[in-house]
């Protein structure tokens, strides 16, 4: 039975259903699988010997979304080759790659979750009234480890930037 969580996020105020496990610094990372592009599938172990930022976020044509991906981005030029930058949601891969090419993103790797929502329920993530992804990140060392999780309770709000990228500097 898949696990649900209710109470803990909300969109715009009106509480939403988490579906999966709560995750936790500390914890082993899920495998999932996600799509690459209409083809080609991705998954955890892709990006063995990488840390690992997972930015989610519902849908990269909204607002906070677009913002979310793009400070990102910047941020990855920074982070230098042992660090990979995953933008998932459960956009289309092809809504995905128009919207990458439109905003000039070129640091972050965009997987779709849309198939089978598989990442969002191995996460915790997955929005039952909306099969949209929750906002979320997540920091995986080189082990897979998990080593930094933000979960946010309003769908409509920023996450923590700088904490995020602190945890990923720790791990260099």
């Amino acid at each position: 039975m898949t696990q649900e969580r209710t109470g803990v996020a909300a969109f715009k105020g009106n509480p939403i259903t988490l579906v999966g496990p709560e995750l936790k610094a500390g914890d082993s990372a899920p495998d999932f699988t996600v799509s690459k592009n209409l083809l080609e599938e991705a998954t955890l172990g892709d990006y063995a010997g990488k840390i690992k930022l997972i930015s989610v976020v519902p849908s990269l044509d909204t607002g906070v979304c677009d913002a979310q991906t793009r400070r990102f981005n910047s941020e990855a030029a920074e982070l230098g080759d042992d660090v990979v930058i995953l933008t998932i949601s459960t956009d289309l891969p092809f809504a995905q790659a128009r919207w990458c090419g439109a905003a000039g993103i070129d640091r972050v790797i965009t997987l779709s979750d849309h198939k089978e929502a598989a990442f969002g329920q191995a996460y915790g993530v997955l929005i039952k009234e909306f099969r949209l992804d929750m906002r979320s990140i997540f920091v995986i060392d080189k082990n897979d480890k998990l080593t930094y999780v933000e979960y946010l309770g309003e769908m409509s709000e920023h996450p923590n930037y700088e904490a995020a990228i602190a945890a990923v500097k720790e791990l260099l």
